[in-house]
C-alpha cells in the first residue's frame, strides 16, 4: 500500500504593496535620515516590498522624493489655494487665520513637516532637487499667501504693506516651528522648548493686528 503525501498547503499570495505604501515609507525614512542617507531597498524593506516593486513606480530615488513631495506638501497647498479661490465674501482675516491654523494643524503636527527641513540640511549637494521643491511648494505657498494679503488690501480690510516682504513674514514663523519640531524639539533639548501652538497663536495675532492697524485706526 502506497502511503499518499499529504496535500501541501496553497501558497500565500504576497499582499500586493501600493504606492501610498511606499510613499509613507519613503516619508518617514527621508525625514528620519534625510535624502542622501536614505537608501532605496531600506524604503521597499520598510514598505514590506521589494526593491524591485519601487522601481516600478519610482524609477529614482529623486522620483520617489518628487512623488513624496507632491503628495504631501504640494497636495496641502493645492487644498489650501481650492479653499482661498471659492472663499466668496467671506472676510481675508478669516481666511487667514483658516489658512495658517488649518496649515499647522496638518503639516505641524505630522512628518510631513520634516521634509522642509531635509531639504534645508541638503539643499547645496542636490540643486536639482531643491529647484524642484521651489517650484511645487514654495512657489505656490507664496503666491497663496501674497493673494490673499493683495485681497484683503483691495477689500479695505488690510493697510497697504510690501506684499512681497509681508507674506515671508507671515510664512517665517511657521517654517520655524517646522524645523523646531524636527530637531531640538525631537531631541526634548532643555532650556529650548517651545509651545508651539501658544506660539502660532500669538504670531497670528501680531500679524492680523498688524495688518489692520491703520484700517482699524480709521474706524
Amino acid at each position: 500500500m502506497i502511503a499518499r503525501a499529504s496535500p501541501r498547503p496553497p501558497a500565500r499570495r504576497r499582499k500586493e504593496v501600493r504606492p501610498q505604501q511606499l510613499l509613507d515609507a519613503a516619508l518617514e525614512l527621508f525625514v528620519e535620515k534625510g535624502f542622501a542617507a536614505t537608501r532605496i531597498e531600506e524604503v521597499a524593506r520598510h514598505a514590506g516590498a521589494s526593491k524591485g516593486t519601487l522601481y516600478l513606480y519610482y524609477p529614482s530615488k529623486e522620483e520617489l522624493f518628487k512623488a513624496v513631495v507632491r503628495q504631501n506638501m504640494g497636495k496641502l497647498i493645492g487644498e489650501a489655494g481650492a479653499v482661498a479661490a471659492g472663499a466668496g465674501g467671506r472676510s481675508c482675516t478669516e481666511l487667514l487665520r483658516e489658512l495658517l491654523t488649518g496649515w499647522w494643524a496638518r503639516v505641524g503636527h505630522s512628518q510631513v513637516g520634516g521634509l522642509h527641513k531635509v531639504m534645508l540640511a541638503e539643499v547645496r549637494n542636490f540643486p536639482e532637487l531643491a529647484q524642484f521643491y521651489a517650484d511645487e511648494v514654495i512657489t505656490p505657498a507664496r503666491e497663496l499667501f501674497q493673494d490673499l494679503i493683495r485681497r484683503g488690501i483691495e477689500r479695505g480690510e488690510f493697510r497697504r504693506v510690501d506684499v512681497r516682504a509681508a507674506t515671508v513674514a507671515v510664512m517665517s514663523p511657521l517654517i520655524f516651528l517646522m524645523l523646531h519640531r524636527h530637531s531640538f524639539g525631537a531631541c526634548a533639548v532643555q532650556g529650548f522648548d517651545v509651545d508651539t501652538d501658544a506660539t502660532l497663536a500669538a504670531h497670528l495675532d501680531l500679524v492680523l493686528t498688524g495688518l489692520q492697524g491703520e484700517v482699524e485706526a480709521r474706524r
